[in-house]
């Protein structure tokens, strides 16, 4: 049986964004700093590979680089598709931002990643409801 593996730029797709920033993550968090990127699993012919099944322990780390979530550096994509849609409903940012919070600590388990796309899923699904019911009304 074969084993699969994420190289950079599966990580990079995986976390929504790019080569240069997982590149740039292991370079500047290495195995001897205070909250060093995982260490690769396999390496062929000089690149890097981690077992599929870490995806979710390099998900953690990249949720716990100092400064994310109190404002330090640009929001993920994820985070950027839900504040865009948490305007567009009329949520201000500080709106938004204390519904994440309150998720997040309601359902600890799940990545802000995770909190926002199910977020923007139950959106979408009240939406749809919206637009049956104008179709029956």
């Amino acid at each position: 049986m074969t084993e699969r593996y994420l190289g950079v730029l599966g990580i990079a797709e995986a976390l929504e964004v790019s080569r240069h920033a997982v590149h740039k993550w292991r370079s500047r968090y290495p195995s001897d700093s205070a909250h060093p990127f995982p260490e690769p699993d396999v390496e062929v012919d000089g690149a890097p590979g981690w077992a599929e099944r870490r995806l979710d322990e390099i998900v953690q780390w990249r949720d716990g680089l100092p400064g994310r979530g109190v404002g330090g550096g640009r929001p993920s994509a994820a985070r950027q598709r839900y504040l865009s849609e948490a305007l567009t409903r009329g949520l201000s940012r500080e709106e938004a931002d204390r519904l994440l919070t309150a998720m997040a600590e309601e359902f600890p388990e799940m990545t802000d990643q995770q909190v926002c796309e199910f977020l923007l899923e139950k959106w979408r699904g009240l939406d749809e409801m919206e637009e049956i019911l104008r179709r029956y009304n």
